[in-house]
């Protein structure tokens, strides 16, 4: 399984990195051997909103050669929907099994495309602005439609990383890693 983690400027770090860490705990903790991922962007480097700054693996690839793409959000986000380069980039992930978000990355979903008559939810602060893309706002932390799958605001991120670690290894998997990241509150209701 291989993923790409969308990073842009003016990121919010804890949407990614909440994220990131239970999903890569996938692979130390040695659930999935063959997880792979790549920092993507379409910048070398990018700036999150409060100074850090993220050195990227992979410029604009393609993003049909991997299985898993997940958009946090952030500020930046606003600027990105309109942008059509950064779009047409997204775009590329058509094919891609799970396209996940959260935050506002959701609105990135949607502008791309994806959320055409899906069920998604983003930070309590923007349904509105996602009810551009769909009509089907939901308010609950996590809502899967198919293989799209939103997470509302910031600090969703983290159970919303543990979520796809039970999707892709089960519970057991995602009970140890929990327990490793020393993080009693996951549990998840999902729509």
């Amino acid at each position: 399984m291989k993923i790409a983690f969308i990073l842009f400027e003016k990121v919010t770090s804890l949407d990614f990195v909440g994220f990131y860490d239970g999903v890569t705990r996938l692979k130390t903790m040695g659930f999935i051997d063959e997880l792979s991922w790549d920092l993507c962007a379409y910048d070398e480097q990018v700036n999150d909103d409060r100074g850090i700054t993220y050195k990227i693996d992979k410029i604009r690839p393609n993003l049909s050669g991997y299985d898993l793409l997940f958009i946090p959000g952030g500020m930046g986000t606003r600027t990105l929907i309109h942008d059509n380069k950064f779009i047409e980039w997204l775009k590329t992930a058509k094919e891609v099994q799970y396209k996940v978000s959260v935050c506002t990355g959701s609105l990135l979903l949607g502008a791309s495309g994806f959320l055409e008559g899906k069920k998604a939810t983003t930070h309590p602060n923007a349904y509105e602005l996602l009810r551009v893309y769909t009509k089907n706002v939901e308010t609950q932390r996590i809502v899967r439609d198919g293989n799209i799958i939103t997470g509302g605001g910031v600090a969703t991120s983290v159970d919303l990383g543990l979520y796809i670690c039970e999707l892709l290894a089960g519970k057991e998997a995602v009970m140890q890693i929990q327990k490793q990241m020393d993080y009693p509150y996951y549990c998840v209701e999902e729509v």
